[in-house]
């Protein structure tokens, strides 16, 4: 007699979701970066957060985003909303210049702006001939 054994795919899928999921105080905190040449553009979503929330830390060819969304009390029927503490640490593909970096926040959007260090840029070599 042979006996086929089967799990239910759902409990699977319930069994993964809670183990790939951040810590209970923890939340991803998901950006856009772009690449025009000459600076990288980073755009993220931080609603309700003010200037003072949130610290922003560079160094070298690497950036550091923290912040803290506050509590919520009370009870929900539906909770989606952030809340507790963020950090997201990015390597970017060329050295950075701290210096010269900008950051504004506006309406829930954080956009910072970090020029490449003037070693990361590239460099026109003029040829000449004899």
């Amino acid at each position: 007699m042979t006996y086929f054994v089967t799990t239910n795919p759902a409990s699977l899928t319930r069994r993964w979701i809670t183990r790939t999921q951040p810590q209970a105080d923890t939340h991803p905190l998901p950006v856009d970066i772009r690449d025009d040449g000459e600076n990288f553009t980073l755009t993220a979503f931080v609603p309700g957060l003010k200037a003072e929330d949130l610290n922003i830390q560079i160094i070298d060819d690497s950036l550091a985003i923290e912040g803290k969304f506050g509590n919520q009390q009370g009870d929900y029927l539906l909770n989606e909303l952030p809340a507790g503490s963020f950090r997201r640490a990015l390597r970017l593909p060329a050295p950075l210049d701290a210096d010269k970096a900008e950051a504004a926040l506006e309406n829930g959007i954080l956009t910072l702006r970090i020029p490449r260090a003037e070693t990361a840029r590239p460099r026109s070599v003029t040829i000449v001939s004899k």
